[in-house]
Order: structure tokens, then sequence, then C-alpha cells
């Protein structure tokens, strides 16, 4: 047992087992009892089976009471009727934990009326015995040797002091696949977590980054069971300085059915869970191949402590390459500053150009000490990584012999500086396997491809910047997801209510909002007017998106034209509101809320007005969010540079925005679950000292029952 181990925790035993039991004679059993002892597990392994003697030559037991003493770690093989009995069984002998191999649980869905019964009685058998699955392939623990595994893999063990990197999936065949990477990245666990019955994704993270022997955490996440599992989860990585990255897919459908705001249009579940990734200080990628990229940078040094990259290449192309590929991400090539291109310059002679990305030329190539001296050169600028394309030469045709002139010089110049650094190769076929476990060794990160090397660099970056700020408070699902997933009896479908209604609701939170009166008549709406004071909007209530139903009349500055508008409003809707005109706005925003079943309170800002989904220029942020938070969402957005002035433009009364969308978010979590959708838009932002004006709102709650 490592010296890290924790007797505390829950899934100990299953996850560094001593003794393993296989239940199932058939192939899969057999494969779990061959691939440990293939891998050399030290511990003892006890087949369980019926009526045979011998599994792979080892003694084979009867039943679970029949065995010497409790496992730790259990790989059940059998359908799923027979899985419930021997739940049951182990967990009566004593067990640490088992793998549930079966499907046709909860997973099976509406297809198998029999899934949800036996689920529940699964959880029922195992009482506080951990369970993994079902519907899963298990667990391959190459720090021990210990494989509760059903098939082939590609993996191999990890040597006595080495560390590597830990990896759960919900998909068994990815996990499959992740085994037989040649990218050098080593493993020291990996795990699949099935329909995460009992067990959930959380867990088992936090169960295997205890080990000192796991250097970083990847996952590939199918969905979120809870936020509060995951906040635990980032909280206790960053403690132990172990970065975690997530390949996060599923675009699913919004939680509700059918949704009437702009705000549900752009931030869907995907947008809330990206925005926790982002929260609580995970790194997210898109593809397989970024995903282990990632992780090598991680095992190899940890996070980046900023965005500052550094290139070199013998070749124009290549640089070229690399600085295209950088373009709009977070991570960059700075100008080089003048003594320090003096510095390089000094190592390269008249004929090379200097810059970043650097095309050193083939003038120094093969030449060690000439490329210690440039690459040290370049290192010295103190950049957050330092990259080397280097594309070696195909092993059966060619000699790579000078490439290693090239690596022994890389190496040399990165610690002369102290510095870190990466060799880049732009295809993956050209870095083997072993000569990326040889860059390992030298301290050098092997990345394979352009675009995967960048990805990774971001992901480092950003965890590096969000480790460097102070942690996020739990978002409000982390409180409210069993309400908010169901359990809460509800005792009508949401009502819209009027923007008249809407409007007080927001101005008792301090949001401001114009001088409005709800009438029924076109003359009640001119004496309004009046009392008003002229430009003045006209509204038809009871209508969602008025300005695509023609709804709404601007700028109405007599009664004449408040009387036309109004014989025009009176039919659409289910009354009138007037209401004073905004004039000098700087922008306009969108600000709303809706209801993630997880996460709780969702909160989007963007770009306002009729076009906002053909705009698309929003940011999510979950609840409660500093403001700070806020801003620094806010400067994200293309729009910003119009509230900052643009081109000598007014600015805007940021302070005033600020405090607007404060007050939106206390009011979206003082009304905790009832808020299904608000949308403010557009909240028109004015010159500084102005205010920031809540136009339009458009408010759905929830009735609770007894109200």
């Amino acid at each position: 047992m490592p010296a890290s181990a924790n007797p505390t925790n829950r899934l100990e035993r299953l996850l560094r087992p001593r003794s393993i039991a296989v239940i199932g004679g058939g192939a899969f059993g057999t494969n779990v009892v061959k691939q440990s002892l293939k891998m050399g597990f030290s511990g003892d392994i006890w087949p369980v089976h019926p009526t045979k003697d011998t599994v792979e030559g080892l003694p084979a037991y009867r039943s679970v009471a029949d065995l010497p003493s409790a496992p730790d770690a259990t790989f059940i093989g059998v359908n799923r009727f027979l899985t419930i009995e021997m739940i049951k069984a182990l967990r009566e002998k004593g067990a640490g934990g088992a793998i549930c191999f079966a499907a046709g649980f909860l997973e099976a869905g509406n297809d198998d009326a029999d899934g949800a019964r036996l689920q529940a009685e699964l959880i029922e058998a195992a009482g506080t015995m951990p369970v993994i699955g079902p519907n899963c392939y298990g667990l391959i623990n190459y720090a021990d040797g210990a494989l509760l595994w059903p098939d082939q893999h590609g993996g191999k063990r990890l040597g006595a002091g080495e560390r590597g990197a830990a990896i759960i999936t919900q998909s068994s065949n990815i996990a499959c696949n992740l085994t037989m990477q040649q990218r050098g990245l080593p493993i020291a666990f990996l795990m699949t977590a099935g329909n995460q019955a009992q067990t959930t994704l959380a867990e088992m993270a936090l169960g295997l980054i205890e080990d000192e022997r796991v250097s970083c955490l990847g996952l590939h996440i199918e969905g979120f069971r809870d936020a509060s599992g995951f906040e635990r989860l980032a909280s206790r990585a960053r403690e132990l300085r172990k970065p975690i990255v997530a390949m996060k897919v599923g675009r699913s459908e919004q939680a509700r059915a059918a949704t009437v705001s702009h705000t549900a249009s752009l931030a869907g579940s995907d947008a809330a869970s990206d925005a926790f990734l982002k929260r609580i200080g995970i790194a997210r990628v898109d593809t397989i191949p970024s995903l282990l990229e990632t992780l090598k940078l991680f095992h190899n040094g940890g996070p980046l402590s900023g965005r500052r990259l550094s290139s070199m290449s013998c070749s124009g192309g290549e640089a070229s390459v690399m600085a295209d590929s950088v373009e709009g991400r977070q991570v960059g090539f700075p100008p080089l500053a003048p003594e320090h291109r003096a510095r390089i310059k000094d190592t390269l002679g008249p004929l090379v150009a200097i810059a970043n990305p650097l095309d050193y030329h083939t003038f120094i190539w093969n030449d060690r000490p000439a490329m210690s001296a440039t690459f040290g050169a370049m290192a010295s600028g103190r950049f957050d990584l330092n990259l080397l394309v280097l594309d070696f030469p195909r092993a059966d045709r060619c000699s790579d012999a000078d490439w290693w002139t090239a690596v022994d010089a890389f190496e040399a110049g990165l610690k002369a500086h102290g510095a870190r650094g990466a060799i880049v190769t732009t295809m993956l076929e050209n870095l083997s396997e072993n000569h990326a476990e040889a860059l390992f060794q030298r301290g050098i990160t092997p990345l394979h491809g352009v675009a995967e090397a960048f990805d990774a660099a971001e992901a480092a970056a950003f965890v590096g910047n969000t480790w460097a700020r102070a942690e996020a408070l739990p978002v409000r699902g982390a409180v409210l997801s069993e309400a908010a997933l169901g359990g809460e009896q509800r005792a009508a479908p949401p009502q819209t209510l009027s923007e008249a209604v809407a409007k007080a609701k927001l101005s008792a939170f301090g949001i401001a909002v114009p001088s409005g009166v709800q009438v029924d008549t076109a003359e009640a709406a001119v004496g309004a007017a009046r009392e008003l004071g002229f430009p003045v909007v006209l509204k038809a209530l009871g209508i969602a998106h008025k300005s695509e139903m023609q709804a709404v009349r601007l700028n109405l500055r007599d009664e004449e034209e408040v009387r036309q508008a109004a014989a025009q409003l009176e039919s659409l809707g289910s009354g009138l509101y007037v209401e004073r005109m905004i004039t000098g706005g700087i922008a306009e925003l969108i600000v709303g809320i809706t209801r993630d079943p997880i996460f709780g309170p969702v909160m989007t800002l963007g770009t306002g007005g009729v076009l906002v989904e053909l705009l698309q220029d929003s940011v999510t942020l979950l609840l409660p969010s500093s403001r700070d938070d806020i801003e620094q969402a806010l400067r994200r957005l293309k729009l910003f540079p119009l509230l900052d002035g643009y081109r000598g433009r007014p600015k805007a009364d940021l302070p005033a925005t600020l405090d607007a969308i404060e007050a939106i978010a206390a009011f979206a979590l003082a009304h905790g679950d009832e808020v299904e959708e608000l949308d403010i838009n557009p909240l028109i932002v004015c010159a500084e000292g102005q205010g920031a004006w809540a136009a339009d709102a458009l408010l759905v709650m929830q009735q609770k029952a007894g109200a």
C-alpha cells in the first residue's frame, strides 16, 4: 500500500487491493484473472465458480462464502439478476468493493421495465460497500498490477517510484482505446464509471488523486450527477497540486421541454457545464488527442504559470504554421524585447531574422554547441513554455542521429535557464512512443500535433491562472440539486408574468426600471404618456417577443403618436404598457437567468437587442458570482469595447451596469428555484453617471405548492 493511501477513504480497498475475487467463469471473468497474472499482481487472486476447479491455473472457490477471507476488490461478470445476489453476499462477507460488469439496469431506460427496479435492488444489496457501475469494464491499476478488467489492454505497469496520470471515463470502449495510446503518457490508473448507480465519477476521482503515484487526472464526462462532488474534487486536487482536464461531451437538450426566453436559447446545459468547469478550475478540451496531450503537459510539470510561449524551428514554414495556429487562442508568442533579441542574434549571425516564433535556419544544424547557445538564448526570455518543433524521420528508412543533437541542445538550453520545454511534432507518426518516453526522461514534454499542443498549453495556463486566484464559492446548485431534479412537489406549470408585474418585482431588488403605467385603452395610454413625459415607449402586454410580433413602438414624441400606436397595438395582447423612453444609450445587453437541474441558477450576459441569437456574443456564469467575475465576463464580450469608449465614443456607466447585474443575480438567488427563466433584454447601458436600465423584462416563475 503506498504511503499516501488513506484507510478512511471508502474506495481504498477497491482501488488498491491486496486480494481480488473474480466471479464468472466465462471469457470475461477468465480474462480478469489472466490480465492480473500477466501484470504481475503480487496479491491473492480468488476465482469463484460453482463447477470449475481451476481458472488459469488458480484454485477456484464454489461461492463467495467459501473464500478464505473478505476480498478487497471483486469483479462480477455474471448476468444482472445474479449480480445482485453476488453483491449481497460480498457485502455480508465484508468485501472492500465490487465492479459490476453486467448491463440492463437504469441505463436501459424505458426500453426495459426491470432496469430501474434492479438498480434499486442493487443499491440496497450493496449497502455501504462501494460498487462501480453497473455496465462498466472496471479498473486497471498499473501502479500495483491489479486489473479488474475483462479485456485486453495496451498499457504497462509503472516502475518503482514512477508516477502517471489517472483517467476515468464513462465509456468502456473509450477506456480500452486510451490504453492503446502510443504517445508516451504514463498511466497509473484507468477506471470506467458505468451508470454510477451508487458511486459517482467524482467520488472515484477523489479516491484516485490521493495516491502519491498519480500526477494528474483526466476525465471523460458524458453528464454531471451533482455539483458538490466535483467541487470537492477540484478543491482537493488544488490542495494536492494535481491538475485536472476533462473532455465533456453530450450537448444535451435543455432541462425544460419548451422555453420562451432568448436566454434559454443561449444557455443550454452545455453552456452551464462549461461555466461550471471553468469556475472550479477543471480545464476542458474537446477531443481525445487533446485530452492525452494535456495530461502529458500536466504530468511533466503541472500547470503553466502564464500564457507566454516561445517557438523555435529550423524552417520558416514551420514557424508560420506555429504563428497561424496560435491565432485567436488564450496563449501566444509575445514579441521579443530588444535585449533578448540581441542575445539570440549573437548566436545566429546577420542572415537570420530574429522573431518569435523563431526560424533559426539550418546554418547551425547538427552543431550542438551552436544550437545549445541559440536555444538557451531563446529560453532566457522567461517564457512559461518553450516549444521546439521537431519531426523525427521514420526509423525504417532514415537515420535520426542528427535530430538527437537538436534534442541534446534543447535540453542543455532549457537547463541552463531553468526553463520548461516541450518538443512538438506536426504529425503523430513522426514521434514514436520510444522517443516520447525518452523525452520524458529528459524532462522534456513530447507533444503530438500543433493544434493539440496549443490545446494543452491553453488548458495548463487556465489551471495555473485559476489556482492563482481564491477558490470560487459553491454554486447554488450544490444546495438545490435534489429539489431541482424533481424531488419537490410542484403546484402548477410555470407562469409567465406580465412585464408590469415582472418589473415591479425587479425594482424591489434595486434594479433600475423606467417609469411605466399599465392601461387598457388608447386614451388612457395618452394620459399616462402625458404624466410620464415624452418621449415614451408603448408595448402590448402578454407577448414574449414583442419586437418579433411588432408589439412595441419606440420614441413616441407627442399625444397623437401615442394615440395612433395604441390603436395598432390594442388588439395584440392583454393590455397596454406605457413607459418612459430611455435615451442616451451606449449599448444594449441581455442579462438572463435560467435554472439548470444540476447547477441551479445560470446567468447569461451578452450583446442584447433583436439580434441576440444571431450574434451569439454571450458568456455564462453560475451563481453566486462575485462582482469581479461579472466584470471579467463582460470584458470577454465582443461588445465590451463599446462600453469602454470605442474610438473616442463616450464610456458607459460600468459601475451602474455591474450594480444592475449583481441585483439581477441577487433576485435569482433570493427566489431560489422558483425562477424558471428571466430575460432582461435589453439592459440599456447609458453614459457614465446615467445608469443602466432594464428596458424590457420577461419573467417565468414556478409556483410552489400552497402558493
